[in-house]
């Protein structure tokens, strides 16, 4: 991992740590303004300090896997511990990056899901109801509530047009579904 983000992740962890303080203070504890932002801000980087704190310490398996190499006895089982490290740190390494991109503000927000058919008739009205029922039978999957706020169905099934309000907390990207 490159160097800047291992200091991002640093510093991250020493906020965290600051912040896990901060909320023991009994002066933090009277001010409840300042104790709600500062548990909302612990709640912000505890996914991030939680797995900075595995890649560390999959860091410093891979070390002792690696000195372990040099003794003949232990080698056989020093290549699997270090095949296994590597292949959990570059698991970690990957959700590290995706939990330092900027938050959406708009995450938090409910979405409207619009599915209309396009020209085909018939056809097309089927695939719109096809592609709403995937929708929400995925929503379903990952106990997001759908609900449906206007349909208008088509003559042989499916919808013309369905509109439906999606409440959920993680946004994804048409591409993602």
């Amino acid at each position: 991992m490159k160097s800047s983000i291992v200091a991002k992740l640093e510093a991250l962890y020493e906020r965290h740590e600051e912040v896990q303080a901060l909320l023991g203070d009994a002066a933090t504890i009277a001010d409840q303004d300042k104790f709600r932002a500062l548990s909302r801000e612990y709640a912000q980087l505890s996914d991030v300090a939680r797995c900075y704190t595995d890649w560390r310490q999959v860091q410093e398996d891979i070390e002792t896997a690696q000195m372990m190499l040099d003794d003949p006895e232990m080698r056989e089982m020093a290549q699997e511990e270090l095949r296994d490290a590597k292949e959990k740190g570059d698991q970690l390494e990957q959700q590290l990056q995706v939990l330092l991109l900027p938050k959406d503000p708009d995450d938090e927000r409910n979405a409207f899901v619009e599915v209309r058919a396009g020209t085909g008739g018939d056809e097309a009205a089927l695939f719109a109801g096809d592609l709403f029922r995937m929708y929400s039978r995925y929503a379903e999957s990952r106990r997001w509530q759908v609900e449906i706020l206007s349909a208008n169905e088509g003559e042989h099934g499916g919808f013309k047009e369905v509109i439906a309000q999606d409440q959920r907390r993680r946004r994804l990207w048409p591409a993602q579904i």
